[in-house]
């Protein structure tokens, strides 16, 4: 299956608007975050969707998003509504947020409910986490670093992949897809490919 570079920008579900060159997504460094990792983050997201992020400067964590109930990390939910309150004292369209610290969630199944085991899934570790559709996205390099020589390439992924649920893209099922759901293991991420399958990118409504 061909695959495409998405040098186009894209339209979101929800409320349609156009993104483009003039579309304000703001990367908001949480905490203390490598420059290079800052700036890849922005190459990624204006290389695939024709945009043009403005890197704010950093700020602290919030302290209530802040867990330690396997180990110390921030929960991503919380960090997405904090990310909103960002963006909305910017004037945003959109804020990406990184972060080089744990982040975690609460994995639930189709009823809404805790997965099984609860002791394993109500905090759960992820490398990233968006609302779909929605203006807000998280992602964490902590999760990426366990092969060195790989950490670049999952994080370009990563990243895709959680503005992509932003624009309303569910998980593909296409395994080589970039928005296939890494399903618990980051090898998955490693198997993908940095790009939307041409399915996931016909889905998305026509650009500017």
């Amino acid at each position: 299956m061909y695959r495409f570079s998405l040098l186009l920008a894209m339209l979101l579900v929800s409320c349609k608007p156009k993104i483009g060159p003039d579309t304000d997504v703001i990367i908001i460094p949480l905490g203390d975050v490598p420059a290079h990792q800052i700036d890849s983050v922005e190459q990624y997201l204006a290389a695939t969707y024709n945009i043009a992020p403005q890197i704010i400067t950093p700020v602290a964590l919030p302290k209530n998003a802040f867990i330690n109930v396997k180990r110390p990390r921030y929960r991503a939910d919380s960090l997405l509504v904090y990310l909103k309150t960002v963006r909305k004292a910017e004037g945003a369209d959109f804020a990406f947020g990184l972060t080089a610290e744990d982040i975690s969630t609460t994995k639930r199944n189709a009823e809404g409910n805790i997965k099984k085991p609860e002791n394993k899934y109500r905090d759960w570790g992820i490398m990233g986490l968006a609302y779909r559709p929605g203006r807000e996205a998280v992602v964490s390099s902590f999760r990426l670093k366990r092969k060195p020589s790989f950490f670049y390439l999952r994080l370009q992924k990563v990243v895709i992949h959680e503005f992509g649920h932003n624009l309303g893209l569910p998980h593909c099922p296409d395994k080589s897809c970039v928005m296939t759901d890494a399903a618990e293991q980051i090898s998955t991420i490693d198997h993908c490919e940095p790009v939307l399958c041409a399915k996931c990118y016909n889905s998305l409504s026509s650009a500017m």
